[in-house]
């Protein structure tokens, strides 16, 4: 199997269908997969389901593919910067999943690790926990979480880590910890590393 392709349209040319689920990299607008996501844009693949730590903006990162109306649900702990994004949710278009932070990351890591669910105490006593298990350990309450499998990442990282990756032993920052998995399709985005900021 080939592991590195000259361009985002070969590393996922086979991979994409419609309703796939695909676990997202990026914080904030950093290590964001530009070249991945312009490339699902250009597939035109639709009704994709996107876990992601946010929905971009509205002219990058995932809100091109908001743009595209190619996205029917985000699974996301923050989506404050995209208009396009409030637009589709407010008028019922788009689902929307909201996860705390470290919540959002430890179900794609427990997916990666074939984990099927973890308790938390980040969310009890809010909307977050409404309709899940609660439990009580050591006086304390929980709520059970469901790992987040998904059938693709798209991941951004340098090309410096690319035996790291081979090895599975990765450190990406914390939405990319964990996502690969032994049985699904990864797709990485690789730069160059800037050693000289001078």
């Amino acid at each position: 199997m080939q592991k590195v392709y000259n361009t985002a349209e070969e590393a996922l040319d086979g991979l994409l269908f419609d309703g796939m689920f695909i676990a997202a990299g990026g914080f904030g607008l950093c290590g964001i997969p530009e070249l991945l996501l312009e490339a699902i844009k250009n597939a035109g693949t639709k009704d994709l389901t996107f876990a992601s730590n946010n929905a971009g903006v509205d002219d990058f990162g995932i809100g091109i593919l908001l743009q595209s109306r190619q996205v029917k649900k985000m699974i996301s702990s923050y989506v404050g910067e995209n208009a396009e994004f409030m637009r589709q949710y407010l008028a019922g278009e788009l689902e929307l999943e909201f996860n705390p932070q470290g919540t959002l990351a430890e179900r794609m890591r427990a997916a990666g690790c074939g984990i099927p669910g973890f308790y938390t105490k980040t969310g009890v006593g809010t909307v977050i926990a409404d309709g899940k298990e609660h439990k009580n350990f050591n006086g304390e309450t929980y709520i059970l979480e469901e790992s987040l499998e998904h059938e693709m990442h798209a991941v951004d990282l340098y090309k410096d880590l690319l035996s790291l990756v081979e090895d599975r032993s990765i450190y990406l920052e914390e939405y990319a910890r964990g996502m690969i998995g032994e049985e699904e399709q990864h797709s990485l985005e690789l730069k160059k590393m800037l050693k000289d900021f001078g």
